[in-house]
C-alpha cells in the first residue's frame, strides 16, 4: 500500500507531499506527524503548551511596587504560571551590619523595610537589649509603642493609597498622601527627621518628646478617624473597587500557614495571630486594642483588615500619649548609653564615655538571641549573635515581604492577568526588606 494512501492515525502513515522542513515542529518539539500519533489528552496538553505565552514583567514596572520581576506564562489572559524574581535592589545590608559597631547598625537597618523603619529599629535595639539584659524605662517604652502605631497608620497609608492607585482610583492616593504627610511632620517634630530617624536607641530613645508634640498627636487623632471613614465611603461604595477585590486572590488560612505568612495577609484569612497581644516585647498588654480579621482571604478583606488596623492603631497612640508616665526616657547606663549632653561641657568622664561609644560602640555578652516583633507586613524578627565585642559576628533579619511573596502564586494561578496587579498591590510588599 502507497503511504499516501493510509489515513492519519495509521502507524505507517507518512505525508509525501511535504518535506520535513515543511512539517515543522510544534513548541516540544514533536513533529506534527508524532502529534497526530498521541491520544487525545496528550494532543490537548501539547495545544495547551503552545498556546502558552511568557511575559516579564519588572524589574523596571510601575505596578511592582520596587525593582520586583515576575516571570508570567499566560494562556489568554489567564495567568498558569508566575515566579518572582528577586535581587535587583540586593543592598548586603546584613553583612555590613557585621562590619559595624551595635551603635552604627541602627542606621543600616532602618533602610530595609523603608517605610516600617520604626519596627527595625525596634527590632534590632530589643534584640540588643536582651542580649545585654537592659530594661529600658517605661517612658521610653510608651514612646516607643507611640512612633510605632504612627509608623504602622503610615505604612498602610502608603499600602492602600497606592493599591488604590493601580486600580485606577488615583484620588485615594492623594488623600492618603495627605495623612502620610501629617505623621511625617510629627517625626520630624520628635528626632528632626522626616524619615530614617534614628529615634530609637538600645536603652530607650534618643530624647523625650518637644513642647508641643502631644497637642498636634491629640489633633491627628481626633482627625483620623474621620479621614477612614472617607476612605471607607469612597472604595466600598466603588463598584469597579469592589469587582476588583471581592473573591480575587482568595488564599485559604491553613495554605497561608503552611507558607509562614504573618500579618494582615493572615489575618485576612480568619487566623487572629498578632505578636502584639501573644508576646511582650514592649508592654501592649496595658493598652485596650482589637485585632481586625477576615473571612475567607480575599483582597476585599485584605483591604478591610489594613483598613480597621489604622483604626485601632490611632487608639493605641491616643492612649499612649494620654498616658505618657513620667520618670526618663533612656536607661541610666554609662557604658551602653550617651552621657547627657550637658554634662559634656563640665564632666571629663561623660566626655570620654561619649567619645568611646561613638567610635568603639560598647560590648556586648556572648550569647545569641531572635527577637520577633509585629509590623505591619507581618512578623519581622532580628536573629544576632554576639561574641563579646562591639560587632555583632551575625546579623540576619526575617523580613515579612520575603516570606510573604511565596503566597503571591496561590493568589494569582487561575486568574486574570489583571487580577496579578491588584494580588500583587495587596500584598504589599517591600523590595528593600526582601534583598536586604
Amino acid at each position: 500500500m502507497n503511504p499516501t494512501t493510509r489515513t492519519p492515525g495509521h502507524p505507517d502513515y507518512a505525508d509525501t507531499t511535504r518535506t520535513p522542513e515543511q512539517l515543522g515542529r510544534d513548541a516540544v518539539g514533536r513533529t506534527e506527524a508524532q502529534v497526530i500519533g498521541t491520544s487525545p489528552i496528550e494532543r490537548t496538553a501539547i495545544e495547551r503548551e503552545e498556546e502558552l505565552f511568557t511575559i516579564n514583567m519588572g524589574p523596571h514596572h510601575p505596578a511592582t511596587h520596587g525593582v520586583l520581576r515576575l516571570l508570567v506564562e499566560l494562556e489568554g489572559e489567564v495567568v498558569r504560571v508566575l515566579k518572582p524574581m528577586v535581587g535587583y535592589v540586593h543592598t548586603g545590608i546584613e553583612k555590613s551590619c557585621e562590619t559595624m559597631s551595635y551603635w552604627k547598625v541602627i542606621p543600616f537597618v532602618e533602610r530595609m523595610d523603608y517605610l516600617s523603619y520604626f519596627f527595625n529599629m525596634e527590632a534590632f535595639c530589643g534584640a540588643t537589649e536582651k542580649l545585654l539584659e537592659l530594661e529600658i524605662p517605661r517612658r521610653a517604652a510608651w514612646l516607643r509603642i507611640l512612633h510605632l502605631e504612627l509608623n504602622r497608620i503610615h505604612s498602610h497609608l502608603v499600602g492602600l493609597g497606592t493599591t488604590a492607585l493601580d486600580l485606577g482610583a488615583i484620588s485615594m492616593f492623594w488623600y492618603c498622601f495627605r495623612e502620610r504627610d501629617k505623621i511625617l511632620d510629627l517625626f520630624e517634630m520628635s528626632s528632626g527627621q522626616r524619615m530614617h530617624t534614628r529615634y530609637f536607641q538600645v536603652g530607650g530613645v534618643v530624647e523625650d518628646i518637644p513642647v508641643g508634640f502631644a497637642e498636634r498627636v491629640k489633633a491627628f487623632c481626633a482627625d483620623m478617624p474621620e479621614r477612614i471613614d472617607q476612605y471607607a465611603a469612597l472604595l466600598d461604595q466603588n463598584e469597579i473597587f469592589l469587582q476588583r477585590t471581592k473573591n480575587i486572590g482568595v488564599v485559604s488560612r491553613e495554605r497561608m500557614l503552611d507558607l509562614g505568612v504573618t500579618g494582615p495577609l493572615l489575618r485576612a484569612a480568619g487566623e487572629p495571630w498578632d505578636l502584639r497581644k501573644v508576646d511582650d516585647y514592649l508592654p501592649y498588654s496595658e493598652f485596650d486594642f482589637n485585632i481586625p480579621i477576615g473571612t475567607i482571604g480575599d483582597n476585599y478583606d485584605r483591604y478591610r483588615v489594613r483598613l480597621n488596623e489604622m483604626r485601632e492603631s490611632v487608639r493605641i497612640v491616643e492612649q499612649a500619649i494620654d498616658g505618657l508616665p513620667e520618670g526618663p526616657w533612656i536607661a541610666d547606663d554609662r557604658k551602653v548609653v550617651l552621657p547627657p549632653r550637658d554634662e559634656l561641657g563640665t564632666s571629663m568622664e561623660a566626655l570620654i564615655h561619649h567619645f568611646k561609644l561613638v567610635t568603639e560602640g560598647f560590648r556586648v555578652p556572648p550569647g545569641e538571641v531572635y527577637f520577633p516583633i509585629e509590623g505591619p507586613r507581618g512578623e519581622y524578627g532580628v536573629f544576632l549573635v554576639a561574641d563579646g565585642s562591639s560587632k555583632p559576628v551575625r546579623v540576619h533579619m526575617r523580613d515579612p515581604s520575603f516570606v510573604n511573596l511565596q503566597s503571591l502564586r496561590d493568589m494569582c494561578v487561575g486568574g486574570y492577568v489583571a487580577d496579578l496587579i491588584a494580588n500583587l498591590a495587596m500584598l504589599d510588599p517591600i523590595l528593600g526588606g526582601i534583598d536586604r
